[in-house]
C-alpha cells in the first residue's frame, strides 16, 4: 500500500506530543487536517494506531509496531534527503547553511566576503531548521554548515568554532512584575514557568531552561519551535523564556523586555560542520568567523 512519508510525520508527532493539538502546533498544521489526515491513516491501513483518551493519546500495540517502523524509515529518508541536498549544493556551487534562531551579528556577511575572495563562484543558501535537530540540519546532511548553540552535541562526528559568547537574559511580557528591573538574580526566576525548546533538542533544551543552575526541573509553560513562535508566547503572557543578548537585538518584540541574568553562565554561539568534510569551501567557512579573534 502506498502513502506518504508526510502521514508517518503526523502519526509520529501525535504520539510523540501525546495529542492532537500540540502536535498540530509542532506541525503547524490545523488540528482538524491532523485529525483527518491519521484516521485516513488508520483507514488505509485497516488497523487502529491509536487510543484516543480524552486528555491524552497513546499507541495502541499495532500502534506500537509502527511508531518503531515509521521513526526509522523517517530517519532513513532524512539522511537520503539529506546527501541528495549535498551532492546538489555541490553541483550548483551552493554552500547550505543552517539556523534555527537569526544569526545577525555580522556573521553572514563576513562568510559571504570571505567565499567570494577565496572560492569564487559559490554562494550561500540560508535554511531554518527546526530546534528538533540541534545541529541545524548538519548531522542529517541537510545543511553543509550550521550556526548552533551549545551545548549541540558536538562529538567525534562534528566539528565546530565558537564565533560568540554573550550573556543570558529573561524575556517577559511589558507590564510583568520583574519588567522594570535592570537586572535579576537566577533565585529570582527559579520558580517562573518558561517556554522550552522541544524534548528531541536534548540539551540544548536543559541548557535554556538553566537545569545545570537547578535543583528541581524547570517549570515549563510550553513548548516552542521556532525563536517568533517563543516571543508571540511571550507577549501575550503564556511564560517566560532564557536567550541571548545578541538574540533579543536580532529577534526584538513589540512587547516584550528583556533582562540580564548575570549569574547564569554565557551562551556560546558555534559554526559546525561534519568531521572529515575538508573541503576547501566548509573550511573557508569556518575561518571567515574564526578570523576575528572568535573563540575556539
Amino acid at each position: 500500500m502506498d502513502f506518504h512519508s508526510r502521514d508517518l510525520r503526523y502519526f509520529v508527532a501525535v504520539v510523540e506530543e501525546g495529542g492532537f493539538s500540540r502536535a498540530a502546533e509542532r506541525l503547524f498544521v490545523s488540528q482538524p487536517v491532523l485529525s483527518r489526515q491519521v484516521a485516513k491513516l488508520e483507514r488505509d491501513l485497516r488497523v487502529r494506531l491509536l487510543e484516543r483518551e480524552p486528555r491524552h493519546v497513546r499507541p495502541t500495540p499495532a500502534g506500537e509496531v509502527l511508531l518503531e517502523h515509521a521513526r526509522r524509515m523517517l530517519a532513513d529518508w532524512a539522511l537520503c534527503h539529506g546527501e541528495m541536498l549535498r551532492l546538489d549544493s555541490e553541483s550548483r556551487s551552493v554552500l547550505l547553511v543552517g539556523q534555527q534562531t537569526g544569526i545577525g551579528r555580522g556573521l553572514v556577511r563576513r562568510l559571504i566576503n570571505r567565499l567570494g575572495q577565496s572560492c569564487p563562484g559559490w554562494r550561500i543558501e540560508l535554511r531554518q531548521i527546526s530546534w528538533e535537530d540541534p545541529s541545524a540540519g548538519v548531522r542529517s546532511g541537510q545543511t553543509d554548515i550550521g550556526f548552533v548553540w551549545l551545548p549541540v552535541v558536538v562529538a567525534d562526528d562534528m566539528e565546530h568554532v565558537v564565533v560568540a559568547e554573550e550573556p543570558i537574559v529573561l524575556a517577559v511580557p511589558e507590564g510583568h512584575e520583574l519588567a522594570d528591573r535592570s537586572s535579576l538574580g537566577f533565585a529570582e526566576i527559579v520558580t517562573l514557568s518558561l517556554i522550552a525548546l522541544p524534548e528531541q533538542a536534548g540539551d540544548l533544551r536543559d541548557f535554556w531552561l538553566a537545569g545545570h543552575a537547578r535543583r528541581e526541573p524547570a517549570p515549563v509553560a510550553l513548548v516552542a519551535h521556532t525563536p517568533d513562535e517563543a516571543l508571540e508566547a511571550v507577549a501575550a503572557g503564556l511564560g517566560a523564556v532564557l536567550l541571548s543578548l545578541g538574540n533579543s537585538v536580532v529577534h526584538a518584540h513589540p512587547g516584550v523586555v528583556f533582562i540580564p541574568v548575570p549569574d547564569l553562565p554565557p551562551a556560546r554561539l558555534a559554526l559546525v560542520r561534519r568531521a572529515g568534510d575538508d573541503r576547501e569551501v566548509t573550511t573557508e567557512a569556518l575561518r571567515a568567523v574564526r578570523a576575528d579573534g572568535a573563540l575556539s
